[in-house]
């Protein structure tokens, strides 16, 4: 029988052993993650209230989904000593910054056309004020979305500012805080992707969607 997913050994590897110490760190609730398509181009846009969300998307998308979620990482970082190698390993994609716009997010389009699971969080850096709602949103997203066809699934993280807000990471109560997951159904690219009002109108629907699962996420880490 085939493996479902795209894993690969160091993936799999990689959510059993950070896996390991998430829930020992962590009490984990998700709701929605067989939202994420099986197969084929997609995304998975999140909101950003810690610098740990990219851990837990990945770990909580990848486990469930069985595929790998590329991030994308400015290209700088893939030559740093000391995790440019894991950016390698792990298969992310590189983003070059300091260009035009839509050249920067080349590289992005030819990988998630090409049959991708992507990871983005739209608002761009986290959330210095959490309770206070979405930052804007950037247009990476609707821009790579409307160029590869691929679904957009809106995703509420919430809990892991608990650990590590923007202020930086701190040890206080509670010593195991609850980090909740809440995937959103998956949204269909509409519009011309060279259409700057299109563009922005896809941005809002992103957006919408995913100040609800947001919402969402609160009440799953309250229940």
């Amino acid at each position: 029988m085939a493996r479902r997913g795209d894993l690969n050994g160091w993936w799999r590897f990689g959510i059993a052993v950070v896996g390991f110490f998430w829930h020992m760190l962590f009490r984990l609730r998700v709701e929605g993650a067989d939202r994420v398509p099986s197969s084929g181009p997609a995304i998975v846009a999140g909101n950003h209230v810690s610098a740990l969300d990219g851990v837990a998307l990945a770990l909580t998308t990848s486990s469930r989904s069985g595929r790998m979620t590329r991030f994308l990482v400015a290209a700088e970082f893939f030559r740093k000593l000391w995790y440019g190698w894991a950016l390698r390993l792990y298969r992310q994609i590189p983003l070059r910054r300091g260009q035009r716009d839509q050249g920067a997010l080349d590289v992005a389009i030819e990988t998630i056309r090409g049959g991708a699971l992507a990871g983005i969080f739209p608002e761009g850096t986290v959330n210095p004020e959490p309770g206070g709602g979405l930052m804007r949103g950037r247009k990476g997203v609707a821009r790579i979305a409307l160029a590869t066809d691929a679904p957009v699934v809106p995703v509420g993280i919430w809990g892991t500012q608990a650990r590590w807000p923007r202020s930086g990471l701190h040890f206080r109560r509670p010593w195991r805080p609850v980090v909740a997951i809440s995937y959103g159904e998956p949204i269909r690219p509409k519009g011309d992707q060279g259409s700057t009002a299109d563009v922005q109108a896809f941005t809002n629907v992103i957006m919408e969607a995913l100040a609800e699962q947001e919402v969402r996420a609160k009440e799953l880490a309250e229940a």
